[in-house]
């Protein structure tokens, strides 16, 4: 009789270890890191993957740009949330980014500038929302990169 539980309770155990496996890697596969990947397509080209400044087209700039990881270090510890947003979304100059009419990456961060919502004509859709999630995930993962 014991033997029965036990190997029953070792076939629950095999099953549930499993299913945990495969629950695990649906989970990382829905995980989509927002933030760097607008990280990756809007700023590593000039801030470098690390976020340290050592982009690959650094040679062709006047200036060389910031170590995005000490912004907090710079500002005694704390992240500095709302000159970063400010700076993203164009209402704070920054001369590298160049004028708020042509910024470095151009208006992809614009709530004019988003088209998405020609492809949801029969859900609402807000384009400022839209814009500003952009930012947030941005500005979102430049605060997960600070140095300590």
């Amino acid at each position: 009789m014991k033997r029965k539980h036990a190997k029953a309770l070792t076939i629950a155990a095999l099953i549930m270890m499993g299913t945990g496996g495969f629950t695990s890697a649906a989970d990382k596969m829905l995980k989509a890191d927002l933030g760097k990947r607008e990280y990756e397509n809007s700023c590593a080209l000039c801030h470098g993957k690390d976020g340290k400044g050592t982009g690959s087209i650094n040679d062709l700039l006047k200036k060389s740009p910031t170590d995005l990881t000490t912004l907090a270090k710079k500002n005694n510890g704390v992240f500095p949330f709302y000159r970063v947003y400010a700076v993203i979304d164009g209402r704070e100059m920054v001369s590298g980014h160049g004028d708020r009419d042509m910024p470095a990456w151009g208006n992809r961060y614009s709530s004019d500038s988003v088209k998405a919502a020609e492809y949801y004509m029969d859900v609402p859709y807000d384009a400022d929302m839209y814009a500003r999630s952009r930012i947030l995930s941005l500005v979102d993962y430049l605060n997960r990169i600070q140095v300590k």
